[in-house]
């Protein structure tokens, strides 16, 4: 039988529970249990008037910011719809049905202003590592850092050639907020000081981002995320952004673990890494505080002909000597020398040669030095921590390390896809470090919530 038309009538009394129609399965609720805002009023009394109109509760921003978020809602206005249309996201800021979603134009104030002046975003973002901490997901004995590069709100044709770039010229009270900051971090190690090499060009709107081919395709300005995590379970113990070049990168981790030690008292036994982190300046920073770096050697000291390289020759350290195959000796010094020249080279290395009568008689001569009169190799400063590196790679830990590494390379991956946080929205090093803590955040509370679902109801029947 055919039921009867059904017709929208209004009634004069409704019984309606938000709580009753949010899926005990939701991703909000398991997500609830672990956000913690008790303490951000105390956390902003200092940046509120005491006098004037009540501001939006600033637990209702935060609580929309992460169901942006969460589930990869970019813009700020259609957050607001989102929040306005979706009952579950209703229940999860608090507002019931009456109740109004405050406008867009709110949030722009709120994070350049008081959210930005407080570090509101990075108390939150330790808040929630804490939470992680003590719910038993880190260990803090292996860590991992990568950086990934985000696109930066900036294109090319609003840019100016390295030529043409002079910041001398800007005058901070015409400039954008953004092109301040790039202003204020110039003598920053992360940006301006991170190179002296000029990028190739600047952006007018972002100045700060790095115009960078590194994906072997177009280039376009993007920043560096980088990510420190605990490899138990891949939660986020600390994130950083820097200019998309390799030596804010590699910089980022003294940051970053320093940080770590300082907030939660956490050093790992391992840091693992890829070549990029190599170097001997930052496998010697880790060495010095007992961290095993699990971490390629970037070792240049490759011969295309096929001759003996330096890991062919045994190091002599109680005699400050190289050893050959053949048994010869290669010395810095064969003789005390008066001229203060002949010691290292000022760039942290230092030159052992052997003898020329010694080489000239060799039988090896053909696979060590075809081409020069006697055998130099040229010692780096660091050069114990890189031997410590790659005595490591020929452990069996190694090949664990290595895998536990993808953990945060999958990390980008869900930023990027699932959180769609594939281009940045805000401009300037102070938005960039917004959007990454907040995003971060959002994925430690994912995690949280996958390990730890919300109790499910047994249904009536």
């Amino acid at each position: 039988m055919l039921g009867p038309k059904q017709e929208a009538q209004g009634a004069l009394f409704y019984e309606f529970s938000l709580e009753g129609h949010v899926p005990q399965d939701h991703l909000l609720r398991s997500i609830d249990r672990f956000v913690d805002l008790s303490s951000i009023r105390a956390h902003l009394a200092d940046f509120y008037s005491h006098t004037g109109r009540p501001s939006v509760d600033p637990e209702l921003l935060i609580r929309m910011l992460l169901v942006g978020y969460c589930f990869g809602i970019r813009s700020e206005r259609r957050l607001c719809d989102e929040v306005h249309l979706n009952l579950a996201y209703r229940w999860f800021c608090r507002l019931d049905l009456s109740d109004r979603v405050p406008d867009h134009s709110i949030f722009s104030k709120n994070l350049h202003g008081r959210f930005r002046d407080s570090e509101l975003l990075r108390h939150l973002f330790e808040t929630t590592v804490a939470r992680c901490i003590s719910e038993g997901l880190v260990s803090g004995q292996r860590m991992a850092i990568d950086a990934s590069l985000i696109e930066a709100d900036a294109n090319k044709q609003n840019s100016t050639p390295k030529e043409e770039w002079d910041a001398t010229h800007i005058d901070p009270a015409d400039a954008s907020r953004a092109v301040r900051e790039y202003l204020d971090t110039l003598d920053e190690a992360a940006f301006g000081a991170a190179s002296r090499v000029r990028p190739k060009f600047t952006s007018h709107s972002d100045p700060a981002s790095q115009w960078t081919a590194a994906r072997k395709g177009p280039a376009f300005f993007s920043y560096s995320g980088n990510y420190l995590i605990d490899t138990d379970h891949g939660v986020i113990l600390d994130v950083e952004p820097t200019r998309s070049i390799r030596q804010a990168e590699v910089g980022s981790t003294k940051i970053m673990l320093t940080r770590v030690k300082d907030k939660f008292d956490l050093v790992p036994d391992w840091m693992i890494a890829d070549t990029a982190y190599g170097s001997g300046p930052m496998l010697g920073w880790l060495v010095d505080r007992k961290i095993d770096p699990y971490i390629p050697v970037n070792d240049k000291a490759g011969r295309p002909d096929g001759t003996w390289i330096r890991t062919d020759f045994d190091w002599d350290a109680e005699n400050d000597q190289y050893i050959c195959p053949e048994g010869h000796a290669l010395k810095q010094f064969h003789r005390n020398y008066s001229d203060p020249n002949q010691g290292p080279t000022g760039k942290g290395t230092a030159k052992y040669r052997a003898l020329k009568l010694t080489c000239q008689v060799c039988p090896s001569k053909s696979k060590c030095c075809p081409n020069a009169d006697a055998r130099a190799i040229t010692r780096e400063e660091h050069e114990e921590a890189r031997q410590v590196a790659r005595d490591l790679a020929k452990t069996d830990e190694y090949a664990i390390a290595m895998r536990l590494r993808k953990k945060v390379e999958m990390l980008f991956a869900h930023l990027k896809r699932i959180l769609g946080l594939g281009r940045l929205r805000l401009r300037g090093p102070c938005g960039v470090n917004d959007e990454f803590l907040l995003a971060a955040t959002a994925q430690n509370l994912r995690k949280l919530a996958k390990i730890f679902p919300a109790p499910q109801q047994a249904r009536k029947t």
